[in-house]
């Protein structure tokens, strides 16, 4: 598999090896407070009393010096704003989402009145610095010049997101960061308990396989089974096509139309991120190998955002893939 480029959302994109990207991701955890430390909490708690600040871990392993109680928080990515919004936390500056020009639609009734500072880590500096930042979660920014200049508007500038697309540990280091661990796990928990109950009432498309594709203008890819959208789907308690239940958080190159049968599922799932990729799609559509898909037959191919399903995903964007699930497949 060829190695996605910067459009692709959830691919490796730190030039440290992935293993010790990884194991830097669980540190933003477990090396500065975990979700049950008594003790972490307690020192939390009396850093926040006092004014002052903590240190935790980013998901490089850096560590920084955070306010014991953030205000002025900055998002880079769709991701670290879906976070803060599922913790109940309104920051002052935000980014447009992925391939657009204004934030994702499914966030759109959470963030008005809220100033865009930039697109997805393409952040205007001086608009940063307008919004006063004390805290600023800059995703999987990989700009080494561009962290020094956030860092410069605040030290408190946080790499979020290691190569993995489990969003669930960005998610926790992102609480841990805010001192909320205790909103983050009722979170989780309260995730997790919606996708076994949505899987469980899906009747006769229990445990149905499902496909899914992203469009691209050159052709559909489909998403590894560690892909956030594909992981929401497993902890509905759903299955992937044999071919597609393969380890990793990318996706495949794009298909030729002659592989197209490789989008094939019980049920298909498709998303575009761009209105080029959009055209490809209703273009493929009008041709024979495209309705020949089983999944096609069965009028069971559905259509969905590709700012949610196509993303590296959070609480809020896992929440809209179990509503898309479950109400396709009941």
């Amino acid at each position: 598999m060829t190695t996605p480029t910067r459009l692709l959302p959830f691919a490796p994109r730190r030039a440290v090896q992935v293993l010790a990207a990884v194991g830097a991701a669980a540190l933003l955890v477990t090396g500065c407070g975990s979700d049950s430390g008594k003790d972490s909490e307690k020192s939390g708690n009396a850093a926040e009393a006092s004014g002052g600040t903590r240190t935790v871990k980013d998901a490089t392993g850096t560590a920084v010096k955070v306010p014991a109680n953030p205000k002025r928080i900055v998002t880079l990515t769709q991701e670290d704003l879906d976070a803060v919004l599922a913790l109940g936390v309104k920051p002052v500056g935000i980014t447009n989402g992925q391939g657009l020009s204004k934030p994702p639609a499914y966030l759109a009734d959470k963030v008005q009145g809220i100033n865009v500072v930039g697109n997805l880590l393409q952040p205007v500096m001086d608009k940063v610095v307008a919004a006063k930042p004390d805290l600023i979660l800059a995703g999987d920014m990989q700009d080494e010049q561009m962290l020094k200049q956030l860092r410069e508007i605040t030290p408190a500038t946080l790499v979020t997101m290691a190569p993995t697309d489990d969003w669930k540990l960005s998610f926790r280091g992102i609480g841990n960061a805010l001192n909320k661990m205790n909103e983050t796990n009722k979170v989780i928990g309260d995730y997790e308990a919606k996708a076994k109950k949505a899987g469980e009432g899906l009747g006769g498309n229990k445990g149905a396989e499902v496909s899914i594709v992203r469009w691209n203008p050159d052709g559909p890819s489909w998403m590894e089974k560690k892909q956030f959208a594909s992981g929401v789907a497993l902890d509905m308690g759903l299955k992937r096509p044999k071919n597609q239940d393969k380890d990793g958080n990318a996706h495949t190159p794009a298909l030729s139309l002659e592989k197209i049968n490789e989008i094939d599922g019980d049920w298909l799932f498709l998303s575009t991120l761009t209105s080029d990729g959009e055209k490809a799609l209703k273009d493929v559509q009008e041709k024979p190998a495209y309705k020949d898909l089983n999944a096609v037959k069965k009028n069971h191919a559905v259509t969905v955002d590709g700012s949610v399903w196509s993303t590296r995903g959070g609480p809020i964007a896992s929440t809209v893939v179990v509503d898309d699930i479950a109400k396709a497949l009941k």
